[in-house]
């Protein structure tokens, strides 16, 4: 899994996020030519609620325009394809929702195997960002206050005891405010897996101040759909913290 081969070498990753309804093909043939040559990581590739049959399609432009691997990162059971390199099999561990615990991926697991996708298990947890998100209402759970360190560092603890393989905080797509660098600090270091976050990074500041905090993955979506001239700049951020 080069997710955990960067993580274990202490090298900070950055994810492009891309929702297939939000982009046209041209717009996606360009992030991803632009992802390539700025030397992002990865390819996240899903959104809460897919209204056109796009993603099959998504994956195939990105992997025709660049060699990144790509990562589906389902809002539910039916966004998957055999054409992405892997599979954040999310788990909602911040919610009570048991469709977003088990039951989706009841439904899932037979045809992720079948298609050899590499299944990464991911603990999702969702934070408050000062405003509801699509996440939030689609997945029917309310996300961890933004001032609950506490309850986020638990809610990470318990899914790495669970044995997840990685743990997402995310403010949500669109996200007025990105998570707190003390909760990001705080989960930090009550946990030994790799950390993703997510939500409301729009200033290559935001993104330092992130990577400083722990996090070992930042994914970034939203600001890229309408600034992708910008790319470079939060990449040179995460080469910063090359040792």
């Amino acid at each position: 899994m080069q997710i955990l081969d960067q993580f274990y070498r202490k090298r900070k990753q950055l994810a492009i996020l891309v929702d297939p309804d939000k982009l046209t093909r041209e717009e996606i043939e360009k992030t991803a030519k632009n992802a390539q040559l700025a030397e992002a990581d990865y390819f996240f590739v899903g959104g809460s609620l897919l209204i056109n049959d796009s993603l099959h399609q998504s994956i195939q432009i990105i992997k025709d325009n660049c060699s990144l691997p790509v990562v589906i990162f389902p809002g539910n059971n039916y966004q998957l394809s055999s054409n992405a390199d892997a599979i954040l099999f999310l788990s909602l561990i911040s919610g009570r929702n048991p469709d977003m615990l088990i039951g989706m991926h009841v439904i899932a697991a037979p045809y992720i195997r079948l298609s050899g996708l590499e299944s990464i298990a991911t603990g999702y947890m969702l934070i408050d960002s000062g405003k509801p998100t699509s996440v939030s209402y689609m997945s029917n759970s309310f996300p961890i206050p933004s001032d609950k360190k506490d309850i986020a560092a638990c809610t990470a603890m318990a899914g790495e005891m669970l044995g997840l393989k990685m743990i997402y905080m995310d403010a949500g797509s669109g996200a007025e405010n990105s998570i707190p660098k003390e909760m990001i600090q705080f989960v930090k270091d009550s946990i030994d897996i790799p950390l993703v976050v997510g939500g409301g990074i729009k200033t290559p500041e935001l993104l330092h101040e992130k990577y400083k905090a722990g996090a070992d993955i930042a994914v970034i979506g939203t600001h890229f759909e309408n600034n992708m001239t910008s790319m470079q700049h939060f990449t040179s951020v995460k080469s910063s913290f090359i040792t």
